[in-house]
């Protein structure tokens, strides 16, 4: 058997005995003489009592010094608390008037938040209702100087300086807000604000919704509801525009008088109504008599409203493609690349779809997208036909 301890990794040579040598005499003096050398230092650090063992020491002089004179300019200790207040409302006051929606990260207030987040700038609007186009009951009117709804309440079209000239242009109209909160709060503060809102009449305070559209950049219009085919069994709600109604005008007048601040009117259903000559014709004059602009939604091609409208010198257009409601998810799609082909090939496009869930988000990825695509996204008012008296005598309209 192989001994491991005397043969060790593998070795088979036995290993030779170590053998411990003897010291010799001078080895034991050098260690005498180093244990006495000890003993001598240890004697003397007892005789000399250092307390600190031997370890390095320092010793400093401390002198007190009086605390410098608060300068002439800083505020006094009991100075007032209204200063701060007063910046925290200045500086809302900025933000508010600048149209730029700030975020606090952690909800903090101005000025102490100073991490914050700057959101879209948005394009002020002229103020509504403006004093001079209120007739009463909140009726929108031409001004004594000629001002028209349609143009003071407008968006401006401003194009991106990084687009061409002469690029594109389209104009998204989002339908149906007003009727439920939580996509009208989509609407208004996801879509962009070149998008164009068309508010239902309906709601507890249509007012309000049209100020914060407003305020976050929207143009907006009235969506008047009308006639449909099937009408009663399918109503498209109170004071709906009827053909039995002849050219009474107290339906559209109370439609009218349920928030101030829009540009038009354009068309919820009314199939049947804007296929009616004698229906349609005091409706469309009285529009243009307001100043205001119509937007022919394109779903009923028994429309009536581009053969009038240069009858009646109303600034006027028809949306190009419609998302109707419960469109499908490749329906929308479809929609949206056929709207920028005709946009491309005729160089503007309007489009009108629904305020609906499953829609938003892709109108909102939609509409930012454009102009990456090399395509201007432009407010309905700057794709309206303007008519002139002098055109519409020549039976002109575009």
């Amino acid at each position: 058997m192989t001994d491991e301890l005397n043969e060790p990794l593998g070795s088979s040579e036995p290993l030779e005995p170590r053998r411990t040598p003897r010291p010799n005499g001078r080895t034991v003096t050098i260690v005498a003489t180093a244990l006495l050398g000890g003993a001598c230092l240890a004697a003397f650090l007892l005789a000399t009592r250092d307390p600190h063992a031997g370890q390095p020491i320092a010793i400093a002089r401390i002198e007190m010094v009086e605390p410098p004179p608060a300068p002439a300019s800083a505020p006094a200790e009991h100075a007032s608390v209204a200063e701060p207040d007063r910046r925290a409302d200045e500086i809302a006051d900025i933000e508010r008037r600048s149209g730029v929606k700030v975020t606090r990260i952690g909800g903090g207030e101005p000025p102490g938040a100073l991490i914050i987040r700057l959101d879209e700038q948005h394009t002020a609007l002229a103020p509504a209702p403006d004093k001079r186009l209120v007739e009463k009951g909140r009726l929108p009117k031409i001004g004594a100087d000629g001002a028209k709804p349609m143009e003071v309440y407008a968006r401006p079209a401003t194009i991106s300086s990084r687009l061409p000239v002469g690029a594109p242009r389209i104009a998204l109209i989002v339908g149906g807000v007003g009727l439920n909160a939580q996509l009208t709060a989509s609407a208004i503060d996801e879509l962009p604000g070149a998008v164009t809102l068309a508010l239902a009449p309906y709601g507890a305070d249509p007012e309000s919704v049209a100020t914060r559209a407003r305020e976050r950049g929207h143009e907006i219009l009235l969506q008047a509801p009308m006639e449909p085919y099937d009408y009663p069994r399918e109503n498209p709600g109170p004071h709906t525009l009827l053909t039995t109604r002849g050219a009474g005008l107290e339906d559209l007048h109370w439609l009218m008088s349920r928030f101030s601040g829009y540009i038009g009117i354009v068309n919820f259903l009314g199939a049947q109504f804007t296929a009616d000559e004698t229906a349609l014709t005091p409706t469309l004059t009285d529009i243009a008599g307001r100043g205001l602009l119509y937007l022919d939604d394109g779903t009923s091609p028994r429309s009536l409203v581009s053969s009038l409208a240069p009858r009646l010198a109303l600034s006027a257009a028809r949306a190009d493609v419609a998302i109707e409601v419960g469109a499908s998810g490749e329906a929308v799609e479809k929609a949206l690349t056929q709207i920028e082909a005709l946009a491309r090939r005729n160089g503007q496009a309007i489009i009108v779809a629904g305020a609906l869930p499953q829609a938003m988000t892709r109108l909102a990825r939609f509409a930012r997208e454009l102009e990456r695509k090399g395509i201007a996204l432009v407010p309905l008012s700057a794709l309206v036909s303007r008519v002139e008296d002098k055109e519409a005598r020549a039976g002109k309209w575009k």
